[in-house]
């Protein structure tokens, strides 16, 4: 590791830093969506951080809390002219204390794996991106409604299907410009929700939450109509997500291990067709 003698100035990041952090992340190639710094914020405003060096911004990472139990890390980041030096340690450093004694999740890339592993990380399964045009039905399935239509059913349904709650997340999320939030409801009943949105190349879907396969297919269909490239990242345990999506025409691209400090709440990992997003979970 070099050395580098100009102080490392770390503090918490303001919304306005955020156009910093999501282009560092467009320029990993992690194609973030365009709302994205918004509902991030919505969660947790004093969960970003950045490091500082002459007042110019160096490195980056966000540790979300959700509620007393559960945090989650993502938006590690360090100036590709400056890496190597510490300074992203430091500021991961920095970000941790904000957890607490909560557990952190968080969606590891390859490379750092064994980094997060000697962190106190455990792997729980690797998460697949897949990317490309998508081949649809010549009919759209019954029970597709806006979820604004189902509100708190959706939101229950979003909490059993995630380690913690996240209602204030979740109203930006599904009412942000650009998002489109469906839902399928079946004999009265919500059985699955998604939301897609703008990226910086074509739309990401996420999250995907679905009881069955059947429900994925119908929703997964209505959110990728309308043309251009989605991209859906995928647990890989969940082999029926994986065969849909393959179905679609998409193509596996970059994994990344969810990995955790701790034990999570149990939460329907079955239902789990497409994470919400790699940075926030």
């Amino acid at each position: 590791m070099r050395e580098d003698h100009r102080r490392l100035d770390i503090s918490r990041a303001a919304f306005a830093d955020w156009p910093v952090i999501q282009g560092w992340a467009a320029d990993e190639g992690w194609n973030p969506g365009l709302g994205d710094g918004a509902c991030f914020f919505a969660q947790d405003p004093d969960g970003f951080f950045l490091g500082r060096i002459d007042g110019e911004p160096v490195s980056a990472v966000s540790v979300v809390t959700y509620g007393p139990a559960y945090a989650f890390l993502g938006c590690y980041l360090v100036r590709p002219d400056l890496r190597g030096r510490g300074h992203g340690l430091a500021t991961w450093r920095a970000g941790l204390r904000h957890a607490g004694e909560r557990t952190v999740g968080l969606d590891g890339v390859v490379a750092q794996q064994h980094n997060y592993r000697a962190s106190g990380f455990a792997p729980a399964h690797r998460t697949i991106r897949f990317t490309g045009l998508a081949a649809h039905r010549a009919a759209p399935a019954a029970g597709i409604v806006p979820a604004a239509a189902e509100p708190a059913a959706v939101l229950a349904y979003d909490s059993a299907c995630h380690p913690a709650d996240r209602p204030r997340f979740l109203a930006a999320w599904l009412a942000a410009e650009g998002h489109t939030a469906l839902a399928r409801v079946v004999d009265g009943r919500v059985t699955g929700y998604g939301v897609v949105r703008p990226a910086h190349e074509g739309r990401r879907i996420g999250p995907l939450f679905a009881d069955t396969a059947d429900d994925a297919r119908a929703l997964f269909d209505a959110l990728a109509s309308g043309g251009g490239p989605v991209g859906i990242d995928v647990p890989a345990t969940n082999t029926e997500a994986v065969a849909l999506v393959e179905a679609r025409g998409l193509t596996a691209g970059f994994e990344t291990a969810r990995m955790y400090t701790g034990p999570v709440r149990p939460y329907a990992q079955d239902r789990v067709y497409g994470v919400t997003t790699l940075e926030l979970g």
